[in-house]
Protein backbone atom coordinates (compact mmCIF):
# COMPACT_ATOMS: atom_id res chain seq x y z
CA UNK A 1 0.00 0.00 0.00
CA UNK A 2 0.98 3.52 -0.73
CA UNK A 3 0.63 6.55 1.67
CA UNK A 4 -2.61 8.09 0.74
CA UNK A 5 -2.67 12.43 0.08
CA UNK A 6 -6.37 12.93 0.98
CA UNK A 7 -6.02 10.69 4.30
CA UNK A 8 -3.30 12.93 5.63
CA UNK A 9 -4.65 16.13 4.63
CA UNK A 10 -7.71 15.24 6.09
CA UNK A 11 -6.31 14.38 9.32
CA UNK A 12 -3.85 17.62 9.17
CA UNK A 13 -6.75 20.14 8.77
CA UNK A 14 -9.78 18.09 11.15
CA UNK A 15 -10.85 19.95 13.79
CA UNK A 16 -9.97 17.00 16.19
CA UNK A 17 -6.14 17.83 15.68
CA UNK A 18 -4.45 18.66 18.43
CA UNK A 19 -3.23 22.44 17.91
CA UNK A 20 -5.57 24.44 19.57
CA UNK A 21 -7.66 26.03 16.94
CA UNK A 22 -10.48 26.04 19.12
CA UNK A 23 -9.44 28.57 21.71
CA UNK A 24 -9.14 30.83 19.06
CA UNK A 25 -11.72 33.07 17.31
CA UNK A 26 -9.89 35.48 15.80
CA UNK A 27 -11.31 38.91 16.65
CA UNK A 28 -14.56 37.31 16.57
CA UNK A 29 -15.36 37.40 20.13
CA UNK A 30 -15.08 41.44 19.59
CA UNK A 31 -16.81 41.60 16.54
CA UNK A 32 -19.65 39.90 18.29
CA UNK A 33 -19.62 41.97 21.57
CA UNK A 34 -19.37 45.07 19.10
CA UNK A 35 -22.20 44.25 17.54
CA UNK A 36 -20.52 43.22 13.84
CA UNK A 37 -21.16 40.06 14.01
CA UNK A 38 -24.91 39.10 15.47
CA UNK A 39 -26.49 36.59 12.87
CA UNK A 40 -25.41 34.09 9.94
CA UNK A 41 -25.80 36.77 7.81
CA UNK A 42 -23.13 39.38 9.13
CA UNK A 43 -20.94 36.52 9.65
CA UNK A 44 -20.97 35.36 6.26
CA UNK A 45 -20.65 39.54 5.29
CA UNK A 46 -17.72 39.43 8.08
CA UNK A 47 -15.53 36.66 7.25
CA UNK A 48 -15.73 37.24 3.64
CA UNK A 49 -13.78 40.57 4.12
CA UNK A 50 -11.32 38.38 6.15
CA UNK A 51 -10.77 35.62 3.64
CA UNK A 52 -10.59 37.71 0.58
CA UNK A 53 -9.10 41.36 1.72
CA UNK A 54 -7.54 40.08 5.05
CA UNK A 55 -5.64 37.02 6.95
CA UNK A 56 -7.25 34.25 5.10
CA UNK A 57 -5.65 36.18 1.76
CA UNK A 58 -2.21 36.69 3.63
CA UNK A 59 -2.34 32.97 4.63
CA UNK A 60 -2.82 31.66 1.50
CA UNK A 61 0.00 33.44 -0.35
CA UNK A 62 2.22 32.41 2.26
CA UNK A 63 1.23 28.86 2.21
CA UNK A 64 1.78 29.33 -1.51
CA UNK A 65 5.42 30.03 -1.46
CA UNK A 66 6.24 28.24 1.34
CA UNK A 67 5.13 25.09 -0.46
CA UNK A 68 7.38 25.97 -3.41
CA UNK A 69 10.31 26.54 -1.87
CA UNK A 70 9.68 23.18 -0.44
CA UNK A 71 8.46 21.24 -3.96
CA UNK A 72 10.27 23.66 -6.40
CA UNK A 73 13.60 23.36 -6.24
CA UNK A 74 15.37 20.36 -8.42
CA UNK A 75 17.43 19.23 -5.88
CA UNK A 76 15.40 19.03 -2.52
CA UNK A 77 13.86 22.13 -0.40
CA UNK A 78 15.40 25.87 -1.13
CA UNK A 79 16.12 26.62 2.46
CA UNK A 80 17.20 30.31 1.94
CA UNK A 81 13.11 31.02 0.09
CA UNK A 82 11.92 28.74 2.34
CA UNK A 83 13.40 30.78 5.51
CA UNK A 84 12.38 34.27 4.08
CA UNK A 85 8.73 33.27 3.60
CA UNK A 86 8.68 31.97 7.58
CA UNK A 87 10.28 35.17 8.57
CA UNK A 88 7.65 37.24 6.91
CA UNK A 89 5.01 35.03 7.67
CA UNK A 90 6.15 35.77 11.65
CA UNK A 91 6.39 39.51 10.96
CA UNK A 92 3.16 39.36 9.04
CA UNK A 93 0.75 40.29 11.85
CA UNK A 94 -1.40 43.24 13.11
CA UNK A 95 -1.86 42.25 16.47
CA UNK A 96 0.15 40.55 19.71
CA UNK A 97 -2.75 38.04 19.72
CA UNK A 98 -2.95 37.09 15.99
CA UNK A 99 0.35 36.54 15.88
CA UNK A 100 0.31 34.32 19.28
CA UNK A 101 -2.45 32.43 17.05
CA UNK A 102 -0.91 31.65 14.26
CA UNK A 103 2.62 30.97 15.98
CA UNK A 104 1.45 28.74 18.66
CA UNK A 105 -0.77 26.72 16.21
CA UNK A 106 2.04 26.51 14.18
CA UNK A 107 4.56 25.66 16.39
CA UNK A 108 2.26 23.01 17.50
CA UNK A 109 1.24 21.37 14.35
CA UNK A 110 5.04 20.93 13.36
CA UNK A 111 5.71 19.50 16.86
CA UNK A 112 2.75 16.94 16.19
CA UNK A 113 3.26 15.95 12.39
CA UNK A 114 6.84 15.31 12.80
CA UNK A 115 5.91 12.40 15.68
CA UNK A 116 2.72 11.24 13.83
CA UNK A 117 4.21 11.95 9.96
CA UNK A 118 7.83 11.96 10.32
CA UNK A 119 9.70 13.54 7.16
CA UNK A 120 13.24 15.02 7.12
CA UNK A 121 11.68 18.56 6.07
CA UNK A 122 10.23 18.93 9.04
CA UNK A 123 12.91 18.27 11.05
CA UNK A 124 15.08 20.23 9.39
CA UNK A 125 11.95 23.35 9.64
CA UNK A 126 12.14 23.00 12.96
CA UNK A 127 16.06 22.82 13.66
CA UNK A 128 15.79 26.05 11.62
CA UNK A 129 13.06 27.87 13.26
CA UNK A 130 13.83 26.78 16.71
CA UNK A 131 9.94 25.41 16.35
CA UNK A 132 8.17 29.24 16.20
CA UNK A 133 6.91 29.28 12.83
CA UNK A 134 3.18 30.23 11.47
CA UNK A 135 0.85 27.88 10.84
CA UNK A 136 -0.04 28.49 6.59
CA UNK A 137 4.20 27.98 6.74
CA UNK A 138 4.11 24.53 8.90
CA UNK A 139 0.81 23.52 7.15
CA UNK A 140 2.45 24.13 3.32
CA UNK A 141 5.57 23.11 4.20
CA UNK A 142 4.01 19.35 5.52
CA UNK A 143 2.00 19.21 2.70
CA UNK A 144 4.89 19.88 -0.49
CA UNK A 145 6.79 17.37 2.21
CA UNK A 146 4.41 14.68 1.74
CA UNK A 147 3.30 15.13 -1.76
CA UNK A 148 0.38 16.75 -1.67
CA UNK A 149 -0.33 18.79 -4.29
CA UNK A 150 -0.58 22.99 -3.56
CA UNK A 151 -4.55 23.90 -4.89
CA UNK A 152 -5.87 21.01 -2.64
CA UNK A 153 -3.95 21.58 0.10
CA UNK A 154 -4.42 25.46 0.11
CA UNK A 155 -8.14 24.96 -0.48
CA UNK A 156 -7.79 22.37 2.35
CA UNK A 157 -6.05 25.13 4.60
CA UNK A 158 -8.66 27.91 3.73
CA UNK A 159 -11.64 25.58 4.69
CA UNK A 160 -10.24 24.62 8.07
CA UNK A 161 -9.57 28.47 8.57
CA UNK A 162 -12.84 29.28 7.66
CA UNK A 163 -14.88 26.66 9.55
CA UNK A 164 -12.76 27.21 12.57
CA UNK A 165 -13.72 30.63 12.90
CA UNK A 166 -17.47 29.76 12.26
CA UNK A 167 -17.52 27.40 15.21
CA UNK A 168 -16.56 30.33 17.15
CA UNK A 169 -19.11 32.24 15.80
CA UNK A 170 -21.34 29.42 16.50
CA UNK A 171 -20.62 29.39 20.59
CA UNK A 172 -20.00 33.13 20.23
CA UNK A 173 -23.25 34.78 18.51
CA UNK A 174 -24.63 32.15 19.56
CA UNK A 175 -25.95 30.62 15.96
CA UNK A 176 -27.33 27.33 15.62
CA UNK A 177 -25.13 24.61 14.28
CA UNK A 178 -27.50 24.53 11.08
CA UNK A 179 -26.49 28.08 10.41
CA UNK A 180 -22.84 27.56 11.26
CA UNK A 181 -22.88 25.14 7.94
CA UNK A 182 -24.99 27.75 5.94
CA UNK A 183 -22.74 29.45 6.69
CA UNK A 184 -19.97 27.44 5.68
CA UNK A 185 -21.89 26.57 2.23
CA UNK A 186 -22.31 30.28 1.48
CA UNK A 187 -18.24 30.85 1.72
CA UNK A 188 -17.35 28.61 0.05
CA UNK A 189 -17.11 30.74 -3.91
CA UNK A 190 -15.05 33.38 -1.17
CA UNK A 191 -12.45 30.92 -0.39
CA UNK A 192 -12.22 29.55 -4.09
CA UNK A 193 -11.33 33.29 -5.08
CA UNK A 194 -8.96 33.50 -2.19
CA UNK A 195 -7.13 30.70 -3.48
CA UNK A 196 -7.15 31.68 -7.23
CA UNK A 197 -5.68 35.27 -6.18
CA UNK A 198 -2.47 33.70 -4.10
CA UNK A 199 -1.80 31.23 -6.44
CA UNK A 200 -1.95 33.83 -9.52
CA UNK A 201 -0.17 36.66 -7.11
CA UNK A 202 3.50 37.06 -8.42
CA UNK A 203 4.70 37.57 -5.13
CA UNK A 204 4.51 38.67 -1.85
CA UNK A 205 4.81 42.04 -2.50
CA UNK A 206 1.54 41.94 -4.77
CA UNK A 207 -0.63 40.95 -1.41
CA UNK A 208 -1.66 43.00 1.23
CA UNK A 209 -4.76 43.63 3.68
CA UNK A 210 -8.03 46.04 4.06
CA UNK A 211 -9.53 45.26 7.01
CA UNK A 212 -8.85 47.20 9.65
CA UNK A 213 -11.71 46.61 11.33
CA UNK A 214 -10.37 43.16 12.38
CA UNK A 215 -7.28 44.59 13.44
CA UNK A 216 -9.09 46.98 15.77
CA UNK A 217 -10.94 44.34 17.55
CA UNK A 218 -8.17 42.21 17.63
CA UNK A 219 -6.86 44.89 19.63
CA UNK A 220 -9.90 45.31 21.45
CA UNK A 221 -9.98 41.87 22.09
CA UNK A 222 -6.46 42.48 24.34
CA UNK A 223 -8.17 43.92 27.31
CA UNK A 224 -11.86 43.16 26.44
CA UNK A 225 -13.44 42.51 30.88
CA UNK A 226 -14.73 38.64 29.78
CA UNK A 227 -13.52 36.36 27.15
CA UNK A 228 -13.93 32.59 25.91
CA UNK A 229 -10.88 33.27 23.55
CA UNK A 230 -7.07 33.52 23.68
CA UNK A 231 -7.72 36.10 20.46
Amino acid sequence: MTSDPLYRLLAWLSPAYPVGAFSYSHGIETAVEEGFVTDRDSLVAWLESVLERGTGLVDAALFAVAWRAVDGAADGTDWAAFDAVAERAAAWRGTAEMALESRQQGGSFLSITRTAWPHPALDMAHARTGGEIALPVAVALATAAHGIALEPALGGYLHAFTANLISAAVRTVPLGQTDGQRALAALESAVLRTVEAALAAASLDEIGTATPLLDWCSLRHETQYTRLFRS
